[in-house]
């Protein structure tokens, strides 16, 4: 009788850890589903992105002159050249905001520490 029951417990240990195993592996792939899905989601916000930004000077409501702005791309979408100002310009979608980098382009135009600089080559 005791050979029994602990032939039925070694069985019940086995069954459960081989559960175990399978639970886990199942949940590993729905996760690496889910990161790859996520990824996926966030690598299509920044094409949409990059594709609108190339359409934003030519619509009705670009306040600026398209004619008269410049793509750059990064780390600022680009630079309006109208007549009596320059302007800085950057391109948001969705929920998206300024990096640092940007954040501290726009601190330091804000702060009017902008400057010419020529350099002739001979």
């Amino acid at each position: 009788m005791i050979d029994i029951l602990h032939i039925l417990l070694f069985a019940l240990v086995i069954a459960l850890a081989l559960l175990a195993f399978f639970l886990f592996t199942k949940f590993s792939d729905l996760s690496r589903q889910v990161d790859e899905i996520a990824f996926s989601k966030a690598s299509q916000s920044v094409k949409y992105g990059k594709l609108t930004e190339q359409f934003i000077p030519f619509t009705k409501d670009f306040p600026f002159d398209s004619g008269k702005f410049r793509f750059i791309g990064t780390p600022i979408d680009g630079i309006a050249f109208e007549d009596d100002e320059i302007v800085f310009c950057e391109f948001k979608t969705s929920s998206s905001e300024l990096s640092q980098k940007q954040k501290n382009i726009k601190r330091l135009v804000e702060e009017k520490k902008v400057k010419w600089f020529e350099y002739k080559v001979r």
